[in-house]
């Protein structure tokens, strides 16, 4: 019950098994929702593109919203869910109340070709790794291998899309985390583009910041819908700002 606050998981995670913290931290007050991306948990697919991987969930975040009859949400999304949070901010301005981004690289980095290489290296030792193996199929009911095999394509990432936020115009909370030095050298590019933004580095935290220090990262967060919450009551009331 409460304020609708949607978070949306990592890459080969589900709702369920990601943002378990924030779950219990924010579920007394607000309406938590914790969809599958298509491809995983129980949101099958036969055949994901991934080329259009992004859109494609946005539209389907879309769909799930107004099954549920939500009108309007705060965003959340962490490295690919990152990704759709923020496609679904550009696509569909008027249901989002606010966006907070963790996990995301704002401009290609110099070294891609080296980053990528390293990705490879650790989905190949995931590929070979049985245990990992049998984890993974438990929690999917989709083709994930199909998914990660598909990401290593050196041009998949939607650098055109995460390199311009300027049509973005709800309030947004990045939160990066300091081990990735391309992802806190990229968020200077953001201010000038977005009027209303705040950023967060978190000492001691990889992309996902959100289980690195899940303390920190819900305490940011929490302040940031507090005052986007109050900033809609006063505005609903008349008064001036």
């Amino acid at each position: 019950k409460g304020v609708p606050l949607l978070f949306l998981h990592t890459g080969l995670q589900t709702g369920m098994l990601d943002f378990i913290y924030q779950r219990k931290h924010f579920g007394d007050n607000y309406q938590v929702i914790l969809p599958d991306l298509r491809g995983h948990g129980l949101s099958t697919v036969d055949e994901i593109e991934i080329s259009t991987y992004v859109e494609d969930s946005a539209n389907d975040l879309l769909e799930t919203l107004d099954y549920l009859a939500i009108d309007q949400v705060h965003v959340v999304g962490a490295s690919l869910g990152a990704l759709v949070a923020l496609l679904f901010a550009k696509r569909f301005p008027k249901r989002v109340v606010s966006l907070t981004l963790s996990g995301i690289i704002p401009e290609k980095p110099d070294n891609w070709v080296e980053l990528q290489a390293e990705d490879l290296k650790m989905q190949k030792s995931v590929l070979k790794n049985e245990e990992a193996v049998n984890y993974f199929n438990r929690i999917h009911e989709s083709d994930w291998m199909s998914f990660l095999k598909k990401t290593q394509h050196i041009d998949w990432y939607p650098f055109d899309e995460t390199g311009d936020l300027s049509t973005i115009h709800c309030p947004v909370l990045f939160i990066v985390g300091e081990d990735k030095k391309h992802e806190v050298k990229g968020i200077h590019k953001y201010p000038k583009m977005i009027k209303d933004i705040n950023v967060a580095v978190i000492p001691f935290a990889s992309p996902f910041v959100h289980s690195d220090q899940p303390d920190f990262y819900s305490s940011v967060l929490e302040q940031f819908v507090l005052q986007m919450s109050c900033l809609v009551v006063i505005l609903f009331r008349g008064y001036s700002l």
